[in-house]
């Protein structure tokens, strides 16, 4: 029996692509692989004001991994790649919110610890808030949940503590807790002449620093005293005061039972500052609280807000849903309080509240490049001390 060859049909060749098609590919899949990288592992960021120093400093670029406490899904899937809430370089909005996602989180390595320096979307962003606090951030807009402003702070109580300043130091369920090494407090440094503040301030890292005046603070200091207001940590305390010219230096704390404006909560039954601050307990899923005026005043934003509840009105310090008046209430999800290291000049939720698990971003893990806003010289422009620093 013969077998007869089928011929086969000649293969035309594939049109070769266009120098511009290449590229259009290129840079295709580069945008898409870099914005799963950016959502799935890790994001980059820039430090841009001093509320964790000395811990970070203004310029320190990081990475903050998406991991550690798992990534979110998206909230709001309308919005050009690569971006955050503008148009890069513009003012224009970079998303839109026609449509809005339940979110979820996907399986982490971990949960939020005390002492973890975390990136989370700026709660009082909420369209029901940010009007409130614009007193104390005068830039706040709204924006949905995930696109709210990315802040960093460290964790210092998480889910169910009972959390306390006394005279600055943070107590934790009625134990004292370990500061963070570069921790930065205010103090009166008093001297017995003017110093040359670039050889003595800027040399030692001391950025934030004025010429003491009475009217500053009338307890720090007797008439005749002259020195510095400063900004710095414990260990370069000890160094000033080997100084020859410097007499002593002592921390500022507001004292106890006077009352600072624009904390947290809002209310006339409280007096807290920013140095004597609560017990206050952070809410934890699954806990149920008495709903007195004071918790009002304390869980109201949580339970209208960040909880997931609908028609919840707040009214002479009363909480009523669908018009009826609740007398108890069990949260929906856990919460964090988070302190700036710079425990003197930091916005955090001392002035604006709980931070609900659904915000929490990622965990700042190390420096990759660190850049001086204000050197010295050109030369001085990189930190190279800072590069590839741990975050601790």
């Amino acid at each position: 029996m013969s077998v007869t060859s089928i011929p086969h049909k000649p293969q035309q060749a594939k049109p070769k692509k266009s120098g511009f098609r290449e590229w259009l590919d290129s840079v295709l899949f580069a945008v898409i692989t870099a914005t799963l990288i950016r959502w799935l592992i890790f994001s980059a960021f820039v430090i841009p004001t001093p509320s964790m120093e000395n811990s970070l400093l203004v310029g320190d670029y990081l990475f903050v991994s998406r991991l550690h406490y798992g990534t979110t899904t998206p909230v709001t899937p309308l919005q050009v790649p690569l971006t955050h809430q503008s148009v890069w370089g513009t003012s224009i909005p970079s998303y839109l919110d026609w449509i809005q996602l339940p979110q979820y989180r996907l399986p982490g390595f971990t949960d939020v610890k005390r002492g973890d320096v975390v990136v989370f979307n700026l709660p009082v962003e909420h369209p029901e808030a940010y009007n409130k606090y614009s007193s104390v951030l005068p830039d706040l807009h709204p924006h949905p949940l995930d696109l709210r402003s990315n802040y960093i702070k460290r964790c210092v109580a998480i889910a169910g503590d009972k959390l306390e300043v006394r005279n600055g130091q943070v107590y934790v369920n009625k134990t004292a807790q370990k500061n963070p090494a570069r921790m930065q407090s205010e103090y009166f440094m008093s001297t017995t002449t003017p110093v040359n503040e670039q050889n003595v301030f800027r040399k030692n890292g001391i950025t934030d620093f004025s010429q003491f005046t009475e009217t500053f603070n009338d307890s720090v200091a007797s008439n005749d005293e002259s020195g510095y207001i400063i900004k710095t940590t414990s260990a370069l305390v000890e160094k000033l005061k080997a100084f020859d010219f410097v007499k002593r230096v002592e921390p500022i704390h507001t004292s106890k039972g006077l009352k600072e404006p624009y904390l947290f909560p809002e209310t006339d039954s409280l007096y807290w500052n920013k140095d004597n601050y609560g017990p206050i307990v952070v809410p934890k899923e699954g806990v149920n609280v008495p709903l007195s005026p004071i918790n009002v005043a304390i869980y109201g934003e949580v339970i209208k807000n960040y909880d997931g509840n609908d028609d919840i009105v707040i009214k002479d310090g009363k909480i009523l849903q669908n018009g009826k008046m609740l007398t108890s209430y069990t949260f929906r999800q856990d919460y964090y309080f988070m302190m700036g290291d710079n425990r003197h000049n930091s916005a955090d939720s001392r002035y604006w509240g709980f931070v609900p698990k659904d915000h929490i971003v990622g965990k700042a893990v190390f420096v990759w490049m660190s850049l001086d806003p204000d050197p010295v010289s050109f030369v001085n422009k990189i930190r190279w001390d800072r590069i590839f620093r741990i975050i601790e």
